[in-house]
């Protein structure tokens, strides 16, 4: 299984990002739903989005620019 972060999207194909480095995907096994910025689970074709994690993970995100901002 593999963990990680929808970098982008390159015509059919889908870049997560996985401990820093990118790894490129078929955009077919991902659901249409899935969008830049997901947090996603891999196990061979099979593909889940992490509602959770990508909220809080957009969420963290969003902190941050604000807090960079402000200043």
């Amino acid at each position: 299984m593999i963990k990680g972060i929808i970098d982008r999207f390159e015509g059919d194909i889908t870049v997560i990002e996985v401990d820093g480095k990118t790894m490129d995907f078929p955009k077919a096994i991902f659901p249409k739903k899935a969008d830049v910025g997901d947090v996603v689970e891999i196990c061979g074709d099979q593909v889940k989005v992490l509602g959770y994690e990508s909220g809080k993970l957009r969420k963290e995100i969003e902190d941050l620019m604000r807090d960079v901002w402000e200043d």
